[in-house]
């Protein structure tokens, strides 16, 4: 469980990161669902985490909870980029 914390945690910046160096929206979009895609995994692995009583992960949950609507605002504002004519 420990390593899929790890790799969840390490999957967001980086796919963050690499989405934005593209030059294309449509692969910004890409990466950026793949970085929300593992922020929800690295959400479920410290709740699981949590009721297991590994520790207590509440204050990283309410920061992942800002991050999940971060990265979605940023995600609407570039899909509109692609949605408007």
């Amino acid at each position: 469980m420990q390593s899929q914390i790890r790799r969840a945690a390490v999957s967001v910046p980086t796919n963050i990161v690499e989405g934005v160096s593209r030059t294309g929206n449509l692969e910004k979009l890409r990466f950026l669902n793949i970085a929300q895609a593992s922020l929800a995994e690295l959400e479920y692995e410290l709740i699981l985490s949590q009721d297991l009583n590994y520790g207590d992960f509440k204050e990283i949950l309410q920061d992942i909870e800002t991050l999940k609507k971060m990265l979605s605002s940023f995600y609407s504002a570039i899909k509109s980029k692609i949605d408007s004519p």
